[in-house]
């Protein structure tokens, strides 16, 4: 391809709008370009990208044992009601009626379609198991898209159903699929790291998320792991073990139980310093309201909620934290002093966290203004649930040693969906004793646009994007140093050819833009090979510029093409 006639664009400034360091630069760069909020048009380049990214997708999957399928984009609500998520999707679900006046929607996903194609198609366990994919087009109506194609409203994805037997025969393909993921990503140049996670939107009871692992400067999730064990799990779903021993109020002298004055005092922060006291000696209430209902949250002092846990532990659809005269209109008391103590536990849900349990003689609202008991103990028996976020240095669950914290991209997710859409829309097959069952499903998803930009939050530098050799649009790019000179026009004419007959990707940037102008754009662009010739032709040799390691050789011309096609072809 010569540069001239590429469709590309290179800015000088980064776009005013945009966050995400990959955002930044596949705008700069001429990858993408914005058409409204959360949706892109993929140019030449990015359309390159993607077709790699999803040509190692088919290659992996295909050897997997799965086959691919294409299913519409435009659904109507029939098969929502059907799954009974029409309703309870949220807005995120894009509604539209047709000319007919028939409901219908832009897919965000295809649980319901693929399970209305197996269904009546598969009908024996003879024919079972068997997993179908697609990579399509998707589209979920974001109240805040942000970070370009990190969290778009339109994107491409690969989604992939399995229907099973037994859930022995889903365990199987549950780890055939984690073990396809891996080498999907390690051939898209990414090193990923399984963890736990929530199921979400999409439900069942076995989830986990790919994680492309950045630094604590980038990302948009923290994730938790251990360097002893292979435990690793998302903050929504990340569990650690607590020291309770440290939780005794006694020891900073309060171990009965009384009633004290505590003015204008309504932070953690400021009560433990009034009170000299550990904030772990603290239990907070934090007040949320979770689908118009108000739900209380005890939690110890020097914990945060993390509020995926507590969306699933109320089984709500939404939550946010409640205001302060929301916490007058269901508690009567304003925020610092709240409490569980007096409060009618028929209109206010009360959630005490694990984290509380074990402590004695601690500080708890009273739900009084400008008090607060001390000394306090529980009285009764609760049931504790885990709706804390983890913290760095918190105790492995599995081997006790301390967690460590990261920050990572979610590229993919692989779920163990059980009968959460085949029960309510009676999906079935005949087992071998003419019964009539439920298949038991499992949902694989990979974001194509999503790994694309993980790859350059991952990768890239001062100067722009650093690819992986095996995602990137094009490996070469030939520059020529002044186009004006004959001889260095034929010379860089002749790599670039024998590079072409080698069928190597490659650019020649035959524009006549300064040799400076030519060398930003191709490192911002990221081509991960450049061949400069220049003067030193007269030498017989041209510079060859490694992008990732910034080494520079000087080499003779077939030297070089046998250096391209021993780190391309090899």
């Amino acid at each position: 391809m010569k540069m001239s006639k590429l469709f590309v664009q290179t800015l000088r400034e980064f776009p005013n709008d945009a966050e995400a360091i990959s955002h930044k630069l596949l705008v700069r760069a001429g990858y993408i370009k914005k058409l409204t909020s959360g949706i892109y048009s993929y140019l030449p380049l990015m359309q390159r990208v993607i077709a790699k990214v999803s040509k190692i997708i088919r290659e992996e999957m295909n050897a997997a044992g799965a086959q691919e399928l294409l299913m519409p984009f435009v659904q109507p609500s029939e098969v929502w009601e059907k799954s009974g998520r029409w309703e309870v999707y949220g807005k995120e679900l894009a509604r539209f009626s047709d000319r007919h006046g028939n409901k219908m929607c832009l897919a965000p996903t295809h649980e319901e379609v693929i399970t209305s194609v197996v269904s009546g198609t598969f009908t024996s366990y003879k024919q079972l198991p068997v997993n179908l994919y697609q990579i399509q087009t998707k589209f979920r109506d974001e109240i805040r898209p942000r970070f370009g194609l990190l969290r778009g409203r339109e994107f491409i994805m690969k989604d992939a159903y399995s229907f099973h037997t037994s859930q022995e025969s889903l365990d199987e393909e549950y780890e055939n699929m984690a073990r396809a993921y891996k080498r999907i990503f390690e051939r898209c140049g990414l090193e990923t790291k399984m963890v736990q996670s929530d199921s979400g939107a999409i439900g069942g009871s076995v989830s986990h998320e790919f994680m492309v692992l950045t630094s604590t400067q980038t990302g948009e999730n923290d994730v938790f792991y251990c360097e002893e064990c292979d435990y690793s799990a998302n903050s929504n779903h990340a569990v650690s073990i607590l020291n309770v021993e440290e939780t005794d109020g006694a020891k900073f002298g309060y171990s009965e139980e009384k009633l004290v004055d505590t003015p204008n005092v309504k932070t953690i922060e400021d009560l433990a310093k009034f009170l000299k006291i550990d904030s772990n000696c603290i239990l907070k209430a934090v007040l949320y309201v979770a689908d118009s209902k108000p739900v209380l949250v005890m939690i110890r002092g020097d914990r945060e909620v993390e509020e995926t846990k507590l969306l699933n532990a109320v089984g709500a659809l939404e939550i946010r934290p409640a205001t302060s005269d929301e916490a007058y209109e269901f508690l009567g008391c304003e925020a610092g002093y709240l409490s569980f103590l007096g409060i009618d536990k028929n209109k206010v849900k009360v959630i005490f966290d694990k984290s509380a349990k074990g402590m004695k003689n601690f500080v708890v609202g009273p739900n009084e203004p400008n008090k607060h008991l001390v000394g306090y103990n529980f009285k009764e028996e609760y049931d504790f649930i885990d709706v804390a976020l983890v913290k760095e240095g918190d105790l492995c669950p599995r081997c006790k040693k301390p967690l460590k914290v990261t920050r990572g991209i979610e590229v993919g997710n692989i779920f163990q969906l059980g009968t959460k859409y085949s029960k309510p829309m009676n999906a079935t097959y005949t087992d071998e004793n003419g019964q009539d069952k439920p298949f038991i499903m499992g949902c694989y998803g990979i974001g194509v646009t999503r790994t694309a930009a993980a790859a350059i939050e991952r990768y890239h530098d001062d100067f722009g994007i650093v690819w992986p050799k095996e995602i990137a649009p094009y490996h070469v790019d030939v520059v020529p140093v002044n186009t004006e000179d004959k001889e260095q026009m034929e010379v860089a004419l002749k790599i670039y050819n024998k590079l072409l007959d080698e069928g190597i990707e490659v650019v020649i940037d035959d524009r006549s833009d300064r040799a400076g102008v030519k060398f930003k754009d191709s490192e911002l662009i990221g081509f991960p090979y450049r061949i400069t010739v220049g003067k030193t032709i007269s030498e017989g040799l041209v510079e060859f510029k490694d992008r990732k390691t910034g080494e520079v050789e000087k080499l003779g011309y077939d030297e070089v093409v046998e250096k391209c096609k021993e780190l391309l072809l090899n």
